[in-house]
């Protein structure tokens, strides 16, 4: 529990009652049309202020300055063929970044749309790996009203009139509409997946207006949850003595911003489609022969709301039928000509013309009565296409077909199933927002985090092979030849509960936990089996592979396609200015948030990786910050991502290292692994990933060169802080090692491959010794064991690896006394000497309580760290500071008086609130600390005995039948019976 000591001068609820009058939200209490307790809110009239981007010190430029030539040269020469660099500091949006997110609408990887919290429609990201920040303003809802017979009028867009170019003379264009909100009775509150504004007597004081923005984003739900599609529904509730007649338009342009905004060729037509849905499609031919995209926008006519559309409207004074012309055709009739549904498609637009639609919902609202109006928007672009020429489906497609039509179906579906939608979507949430152990900013803000799931750029498709018939790729990644694993029919045809994400292996490898007292004790005694048994162990390695291998030998295409339950291929970008889809060590801390919503998608991802740890790429890369040149993808390496412009065949689009040095991916893939298996129970996933988690391992005794059971830095920044150069044994990849050894032994006693389980138990416990004697210093673990000025610093991260080990359900790796102590010096000197832990954790501090101004990112506060330090502390039982910990992000990025990072949430920020790379992935780790405060609820009990002596047992089914085996017992039953196989059960 959080006390209320701790947060005594920190705010601790928004109610809904201080932005909003109580009779008004009593007015909306039915049918979800009232905010919910819990929310972000702000008022529409609030200031966007402009964002302060970092800037490097003098002294890292000239450190820099070769880096920053070649970088340049290489963006150069990416945009020679027509293409974007992966990372490019050098190129600036033409819109300025703003405090202005909101909720974005649709489903995941089928392209996204955001709205900010006033209204406006910006950050198109319609096409892979292209951001079009700027609001298309021409996109808007706005309202008429008309009383007393059409004496008393009110017309405005809904939007404050904070609008460039407004009131010019004779303009034909949106400046001529009626930007008459101020805002300042207007408020808007997010929930991720939705979002309501409350019109309290705006523009019309005597009609309140909550308008509800409900997208597809249901956990669990791998068809809604692909859907382009987004519901808006209008609660009007009529508060004065007369009827009042309400029209509300819906306005959009046809454009994906960027460059096809005014390139022609577009056409817009009307449609009637079932169950009184009717509107207009906007087909938008794109440019650079990408694939055409068509939006639908559209309204639900009952028997108390009338649709009318206008198919075709301009903004320039050329157009048929101008803005201006349709603002008054509003204000005077309040709804459109019915003939126009008749009409055919408009003739395409001209280069420089912009072609808009309009569909206006009308009703009349009795006094004291209450109406509500459905609008609804979908974007199809069935085909999903990068740079270098490979397109694919999308996932959505396998509901709905490969037709851009198809937008005609999903605002149809849409506007019929949304009701479905919010019970599911409250059936989610409720139970964490009525915890009443967790606090209210953690409550809202663990939901909008997840609007990266949507922003950020994702791709969801349908099938692994592009739409083409037949394709050859020259000088494709060649891969290695391997024999990978399947399971047997057996499992195969059982159906796993992934569902109830339940942990159902929970290997307690407690022989692994060394006390401080007998150290010296086990280490010896396990160095001695280790000599006396080294040839026996060989033999019985070679004969589990060969065992192994021939038993579930199959296609290599089978790594990925077994068992995924057919959800297709995701990925996600690093971040809208790193575009580098599933950055793995990033992935490291966001993947909790799929692994607790989308578990299927999480272990598809890992398969994807899983297999590229078994093939290699031997095309030539130079990597800009050493100038050397070297191998795209060597084999047992973990790749650092899937690719930018031809993903899966052309992995490691990050060049600025040899990320096949790097000394934490190969760590965090068997730790990931591990972890999903430990949380799904999938036994199929296990088999079909093993040979990558053993080839993973084996790749990294390369870097153990003093053979002290650790591996060693090579004095670059070799890990995912890739400014911050490590020196020898380090706090953050020696602990992610010592990790993976222990997940490693506990998934192969798991799998049955006893030799490798010994094999990485022996190296656990030399390895353990070497690391707290190098690195403890009777305080916390020192930052590396080099002997440069920031060796003893304090790194915020230095316990990463024992996150993941409490996070599946393992034995800490150090004993409970150190762990606290290591964290709670974290919390004393990174957190609370930080601004006093407004700001988050800082990454480096030094002892005397000084930032570690080493680098660029030791000075830096990471979003996403700082919530993965605070589950740390939660799993160790320092609730207090964990939450104490993570609320400093919230207020610095979230909260009304911090910096205006809510839903961009950056990589991280400096000390004066100065963001590097927006929109960024690793904050998702929140969902880190909702598994850190629900794992009491998710893990089995511990077996009764140590799992690491039975690997010296002989495996007999008496054995695995005994009381004490009860965990394994469990896993075996859960996937039924192996029989012969190497895997043996109880049956």
């Amino acid at each position: 529990m959080v006390s209320g000591n701790l947060f005594h001068c920190r705010r601790n609820s928004w109610p809904p009652e201080e932005y909003i009058h109580r009779s008004t939200l009593q007015l909306f209490d039915f049918d979800s049309a009232g905010p919910p307790e819990q929310a972000w809110r702000r008022k529409l009239d609030t200031h966007a202020s402009i964002l302060r981007e970092f800037s490097i010190t003098f002294v890292e430029a000239i450190k820099m300055i070769r880096l920053g030539i070649r970088l340049w040269s290489y963006v150069r020469e990416e945009a020679s063929h027509g293409r974007k660099a992966p990372i490019d500091p050098f190129t600036r949006e033409s819109c300025k970044p703003s405090a202005s997110h909101g909720i974005p609408l649709g489903g995941m990887g089928s392209g996204s749309i955001s709205r900010g919290f006033r209204g406006e429609f910006r950050h198109f990201q319609l096409l892979p790996g292209a951001c079009e920040a700027s609001p298309i303003m021409a996109n808007q809802f706005s309202i008429f009203i008309s009383r007393d017979g059409g004496n008393k009028k009110y017309a405005s867009v809904l939007a404050p009139g904070q609008h460039e170019g407004l009131g010019k003379s004779g303009d034909q264009g949106i400046s001529s509409w009626g930007w008459n909100l101020d805002g300042q009775h207007s408020t808007y509150h997010a929930l991720f997946p939705r979002a309501w504004t409350i019109y309290d007597g705006e523009p019309d004081p005597e009609l309140k207006i909550s308008c509800r923005q409900i997208s597809p984003f249901i956990p669990h739900n791998y068809r809604e949850s692909s859907l382009p599609t987004a519901v808006f529904v209008y609660t009007l509730v009529n508060t004065g003595k007369e009827r009042a007649k309400v029209s509300l338009l819906f306005t959009w342009a046809n454009s994906i911003g960027g460059v096809s905004h005014m390139s022609g060729d577009h056409v817009n037509e009307p449609f009637i489609g079932e169950d009184g849905v009717s509107g207009v499609l906007l087909n938008h031919r794109t440019t650079k022969d990408n694939p055409p995209v068509t939006y639908a926008i559209a309204a639900s006519e009952t028997q108390n709301v009338s649709v009318s559309v206008l198919p075709c409207f301009g903004l320039t004074e050329g157009s048929c039928v101008t803005a201006k012309d349709m603002w008054g055709k509003m204000v005077e009739d309040g709804h459109f000509d019915r003939e126009n549904f008749t009409k055919g498609p408009s003739m395409p637009s001209s280069p420089g013309e912009t072609h808009c639609a309009a569909v206006s919902a009308s009703t009349w609202v009795e006094p004291h009565g209450k109406c509500t109006v459905a609008f609804a928007v979908a974007w199809s672009s069935p085909k999903v296409k990068f740079m270098k020429g490979k397109s694919y489906n999308r996932r959505y497609t396998k509901y709905y077909g490969t037709s851009e039509r198809a937008a005609v179906d999903l605002v149809h579906d849409a506007l019929t199933n949304y009701k479905l939608w919010e019970e599911e979507i409250e059936r989610w949430q409720t139970p964490i927002l009525k915890d009443d152990r967790l606090p209210e900013w953690y409550k809202f803000t663990l939901f909008n985090e997840l609007y990266f799931l949507v922003s950020g750029g994702t791709v969801w498709i349908d099938s692994s092979l592009p739409t083409e018939d037949s394709w050859e790729v020259q000088n494709e990644a060649v891969p290695v030849k391997i024999k990978e694993v399947t399971v047997s029919k057996t499992q195969e045809n059982h159906n796993q509960d992934m569902e109830n994400n339940q942990t159902v292996v929970n290997t307690h490898v407690d022989m692994m936990y060394v006390n401080s007292q007998d150290d010296g004790v086990k280490s010896s005694k396990v160095s001695n089996e280790r000599a006396s048994n080294n040839s026996d162990e060989k033999d019985e390695s070679t004969l589990f592979r060969r065992r192994f291998e021939s038993r579930f030998t199959t296609s290599s295409s089978k790594l990925l396609e077994n068992d995924t339950n057919d959800v297709g291929r995701f990925l996600y970008l690093e971040g809208v200015e790193y575009i580098m889809w599933c950055t793995y060590d990033v992935h490291f801390y966001a993947s909790f948030a799929l692994l607790e919503l989308f578990p299927k998608i999480e272990l598809s991802i890992q398969r994807e990786f899983a297999k590229a740890v078994l093939c290699e790429d031997k095309r030539k890369v130079k990597f800009l910050a050493e100038g050397n040149c070297g191998i795209r993808k060597v084999k047992g390496a973990v790749p650092h991502d899937l690719g930018t412009h031809d993903p899966w065949h052309e992995m490691n689009a990050y060049n600025i290292h040899d990320t096949s040095r790097w000394k934490d991916l190969n760590p965090k893939f068997v730790l990931q692994v591990y972890r999903d298996f430990a949380a799904t129970g999938d036994f199929s996933f296990a088999a079909d990933v093993w040979p990558s988690v053993r080839a993973a391992m084996e790749y990294m005794e390369q870097f153990d060169r003093d053979h002290d059971g650790l591996i060693e830095n090579d004095g670059f920044p070799d890990q995912t802080y890739d400014t911050w150069t490590v020196h020898g044994i380090s706090a953050y990849c020696g602990g992610l090692w010592l990790a993976a050894l222990q997940a490693a032994a506990a998934m192969a006693v798991q799998l049955g491959d006893r030799a490798f389980a010994e094999r990485c138990k022996s190296k656990f416990v030399k390895a353990k010794a070497a690391f707290e004697e190098k690195l403890w210093n009777g305080s916390y673990f020192n930052y590396d064991s080099g002997s440069s000025s920031n060796s003893k610093s304090i790194q915020a991260d230095q316990l990463a690896g024992q996150w993941y080990t409490a996070s599946s359900g393992l034995p800490d790796l150090f004993d409970k006394v150190k762990i606290q102590s290591a964290l709670q010096k974290v919390y004393d000197f990174n957190v609370m000497k930080n601004r006093g832990g407004r700001m988050g954790a800082v990454n480096g501090m030094y002892p005397n309580g000084k930032i570690d101004e080493t680098c660029m990112q030791s000075r830096e506060i990471w979003t996403g760290v700082t919530y993965a330090v605070a589950a740390n502390m939660i799993l160790a039982g320092m609730v207090e500071q964990g939450f104490a910990t993570a609320e400093g992000i919230f207020l610095a990025g979230w909260s009304e008086e911090g910096h205006g990072y809510a839903f961009q949430t950056p990589e991280g920020w400096s000390i004066d609130g100065h963001f590097r790379s927006l929109l960024y992935m690793r904050p998702l780790s929140i969902w880190g600390i909702q598994r850190a405060m629900s794992s009491t609820k998710t893990t089995l009990e511990a077996p009764v005995i140590n799992i690491m002596d039975r690997i010296n047992i002989p495996y007999h089914n008496s054995t695995l039948s005994s009381r004490s085996e009860s965990g394994v017992k469990k896993i075996a039953h859960k996937a039924k019976c192996f029989k012969n196989s190497v895997f043996h059960c109880a049956c």
